[in-house]
């Protein structure tokens, strides 16, 4: 009976963890909220690369999370400079430095980032046939956005990788074509 009572035992504790693995699967990233934009004053918000600048009263949309990392993540390619006087603002938040255009870097969206864990680690990106490894040096904050931290730009998407020009080279975009691309990654 001891047996039996085991096996039942085993059967049912592998039960309760497919379930529980199924649940935690299948839950999604859903917005954390929203704030309101505005207007960026006078030249403070810089569009190099065709980055958006707040529009005054719109509301976007925040999130603290993002889609589950896989070996084969969906996400979308954006642009950004990491250079002094780029878009991407300040210095990274990963080394508190700026990157050369020509450095193979990019930024997670917040929940990627994940509170710095993949800081200064190495993603490959895959898209048209190509992969590249890029290290991670800042997040792309899809928590705040539309002040003067962020450079008066909106909040990130919650499954961006913006990359440095160097990712778009590797990866043989045409440069008609930089700004957005669906492409996968996954940790190097």
């Amino acid at each position: 009976m001891k047996a039996s009572t085991s096996i039942a035992s085993l059967i049912l504790l592998l039960i309760l963890v497919s379930a529980n693995w199924l649940c935690c699967e299948a839950q999604q990233c859903r917005p954390s909220g929203r704030i309101t934009g505005k207007k960026p004053p006078p030249g403070e918000c810089n569009q190099e690369n065709d980055s958006e600048c707040c529009v005054q009263g719109k509301m976007y949309t925040t999130y603290k999370c993002s889609p589950a990392v896989s070996s084969n993540t969906e996400a979308q390619l954006t642009l950004n400079s990491f250079e002094k006087g780029g878009d991407g603002g300040g210095p990274s938040a990963c080394d508190n430095q700026y990157h050369s255009d020509d450095t193979p870097v990019v930024a997670l969206s917040t929940g990627w980032f994940n509170n710095s864990s993949r800081c200064l680690h190495n993603v490959t990106i895959s898209a048209n046939g190509k992969s590249v490894v890029a290290m991670v040096v800042d997040e792309c904050d899809s928590t705040m956005g539309c002040d003067e931290d962020h450079d008066y730009q909106p909040p990130c998407s919650n499954n961006i990788v913006d990359a440095s020009k160097a990712v778009w080279n590797a990866l043989g975009v045409p440069h008609n074509q930089w700004g957005g691309l669906k492409i996968t990654w996954a940790d190097a």
